[in-house]
Parts: C-alpha cells; structure tokens; sequence
C-alpha cells in the first residue's frame, strides 16, 4: 500500500485514533473522504456508518481512475467525514470486488444499508449517481461499467461531544 500523507485537518482526529490503538498506522491510511456529492446524503450516509448499519459502499472505478486513483486493498485505513470535513470514524477494507454495474447483488445491496436495502433501491440511487459521475468525466454510463463494491467496518468513532 503507497503511503499517503494525513490531510492536516484531520491529523488531531487521526491521531486520537493512533493513540487508541496504541501505534502509529500512517502506513495504511488511505484517504479521508465524504459519501455521496451533496451535502444532505453525505451526512445521512455518515450517520448510518455511525450506527452500524452501512458497512459498504460502492465507487465507480473510471471515477476513480480518472482521479488517478484505484479502490482500497484490504487492510486500508480511511476517515469518513461529513460534508463539511468534520471526520466521524475511520473505517477499515474489508474486501472489495470490481463488478459491472448489473452484476452486484441483492446481499451487497442490503451490506450498503441505504433506503430500504432493497436491489432495486441500489440500483435506482448508484445508476443516478453513477450517471452524474459519468457526466463530470465525460463517459456513458452502461450496465457494464466498473463498480468497486467495497465493504468494511468502523475500527474508530468520533468521541462524543467531539467536532
């Protein structure tokens, strides 16, 4: 895993996190981020992360070539934030398959714990996002296209009270 430096807004936050755990994993921090691409998601999808019940989440992969990036490796370390930066836990990759669009199932569908957990909602709400990324790099969306359907688990949470 290339190492990647800790964004200096959330170096307290993650330092909180190395001092529970008793060591420094620098080394396996991936990326601090948000879900979703506006305001309202961000935060919801945050909140069912806090509660246990989103344990994955799904990426567009040309997204994240276009961005110079590739999905997480196993054992990968990132903050999950609110819209506004504000880190809420560090979650650790568990697995993640790359899958065309039409292929991901109803199992990671309800994994993903968004609306009612249903395929059908999955589909509805990533074919929608998935096509506003398409629009920002200028590709098609298809059925085909590369999903990296990552899941994980929450190693941190913020302290209460805590910003």
């Amino acid at each position: 895993m290339r190492r990647r430096p800790i964004p200096p807004a959330i170096a307290p936050f993650w330092d909180g996190f190395c001092a529970e755990v008793g060591e420094d994993r620098s080394d396996r921090f991936f990326e601090a981020f948000h879900f979703d691409d506006n305001e309202a998601d961000a935060n919801a999808l945050a909140e069912l992360v806090l509660a246990g019940v989103k344990r994955a989440t799904a990426s567009l992969v040309w997204s994240l070539e276009d961005a110079g990036g590739s999905p997480p490796e196993p054992g990968a370390l990132s903050v999950v934030t609110c819209w506004d930066g504000t880190p809420v836990c560090v979650i650790e990759t568990l697995d993640v398959e790359i899958l065309p669009f039409e292929q991901v199932g109803a199992g990671f569908a309800a994994t993903e714990g968004e609306g009612d957990g249903s395929l059908e909602y999955w589909r509805r709400v990533h074919w929608a996002y998935f096509g506003r990324e398409c629009e920002r790099a200028g590709r098609t969306p298809s059925q085909a296209m590369p999903v990296a359907c990552e899941r994980f688990r929450v190693v941190y949470k913020r302290q209460a009270g805590a910003s």
